[in-house]
């Protein structure tokens, strides 16, 4: 099986040339599911309801979120009817919202979570914790696991992809929107990378104005963050598992841009 999972999701750029290129990818790569991060798809902060079907049928099969979650107050409306979206489980207990979804890919079953870090985050439960609950609920289910692990350090995430290591097919990071060139198979057959990337304006600062974001290093005053224009890239990856042991056996980039365009 191949799973291909797209990073980040900016604001209205990112949209367009996710609805773009995902025909496209798709018949390159031939995956069996297609998982996209869609917790910066409105304006660059949040998902409405509207873009979650926006996302789904340009060719997502399934989305994951992160820090963002709740910036558009309107996802407390349909979150719990979002059948095809997973927010960070280690959200605290009764919080709306599935952070462990099932989707079916052909005759296999996967489990796809979702997982929040702590380190230079907001204040959320233990991602490793949680991940020892729903990692042990999900192998009664299926030995496909991927994870989505939305966090700021590369060292947190590295500690759990090793900590994960044999028990889940893939840890792949996101939030941090630059795309890291450490992706690998771990010797227990995990497939890991730091940060998958995003999908988004190329020239801005994380898909975001630069003016607003360098006045504020010199200055230190707030600004509000608006998502640029300009050229825009597409990050992502594509791992190809092992049907009956879950285990990965090769994980490649996708990039996308002015500097590296899509060849059929």
């Amino acid at each position: 099986m191949k799973i291909m999972f797209i990073g980040d999701i900016v604001g209205s750029p990112g949209r367009d040339i996710w609805k773009q290129y995902a025909a496209r990818l798709k018949s390159k790569y031939k995956p069996g599911l297609t998982i996209v991060n869609g917790e910066n798809a409105a304006a660059g902060k949040g998902i409405t309801k509207k873009i979650y079907h926006e996302l789904l049928e340009a060719g997502a099969d399934i989305l994951t979120m992160g820090n963002h979650t709740w910036d558009k107050k309107e996802i407390f409306d349909f979150v719990s009817e979002a059948d095809k979206m997973v927010r960070p489980a280690n959200f605290p207990p009764g919080v709306p919202g599935e952070g462990l979804r099932y989707i079916k890919s052909g005759k296999k079953k996967v489990a796809v979570i979702n997982l929040q870090g702590r380190t230079f985050m907001p204040p959320i439960d233990c991602p490793f914790q949680k991940a020892d609950e729903l990692v042990a609920a999900a192998e009664k289910e299926t030995s496909i696991i991927f994870v989505d692990f939305h966090a700021e350090a590369t060292s947190e995430k590295q500690a759990l992809a090793w900590y994960l290591n044999g028990r889940v097919s893939a840890v792949i990071g996101t939030h941090t929107h630059v795309p890291t060139a450490d992706n690998r198979i771990l010797d227990k057959g995990t497939a890991y990378m730091s940060d998958a990337g995003m999908t988004g304006p190329h020239n801005g600062i994380l898909g975001m104005d630069r003016e607003v974001i360098i006045n504020r290093f010199l200055t230190g005053l707030p600004g509000r963050f608006e998502v640029t224009d300009g050229p825009v890239q597409l990050n992502g990856i594509v791992v190809e598992i092992d049907d009956t042991t879950g285990r990965s056996t090769s994980i490649q980039r996708i990039h996308i841009s002015e500097d590296a365009p899509f060849f059929d």
